[in-house]
């Protein structure tokens, strides 16, 4: 598949933990980018979408349903996907939003590769926007940095 990377961003976007306050904004964001990296180690698309916003676009102003339909493709092709990821910045600028840049690592092994070492490596950095949508933090916007 050759959608734009910055689709595949959404799928790959996950944090570690950090030291805050349990419900203060930064936790809650971080805490949803956790759950989205389970979602995505699972290859589970809809648990993914849960975290996508109606109104999302990437950088190429594609939407949540062209997301979708990337995610369930990629799924299929990678049966081994792992994530390490590292929030380089988050920032606040209202109460209900965050920008973040992060950076991604990815491994993962394609399907016809299952009963071989062949495994793909990449890592990327990505600007995401998150929404605060009732009591969860939602993707509104995400861009492979560099692009």
């Amino acid at each position: 598949m050759s959608l734009p990377k910055s689709i595949l961003s959404l799928c790959c976007l996950v944090l570690l933990s950090a030291c805050s306050e349990p419900d203060s904004p930064e936790a809650q964001v971080r805490k949803a980018i956790d759950a989205m990296e389970t979602a995505a180690e699972a290859r589970d698309t809809s648990d993914v979408m849960e975290f996508v916003a109606t109104d999302f676009r990437d950088a190429y102003g594609q939407g949540a349903a062209e997301l979708e339909t990337y995610l369930r493709g990629y799924f299929i092709a990678n049966q081994s996907l792992h994530l390490l990821t590292r929030i380089n910045r988050i920032d606040f600028p209202t109460a209900d939003e965050a920008r973040l840049n992060v950076s991604v690592g990815m491994v993962s092994r394609d399907a016809e590769a299952s009963g071989s070492w062949n495994t793909s490596a990449e890592i990327h950095d990505f600007a995401v926007t998150m929404r605060k949508e009732g009591h969860e933090w939602k993707v509104t916007y995400a861009k492979l940095e560099g692009t």
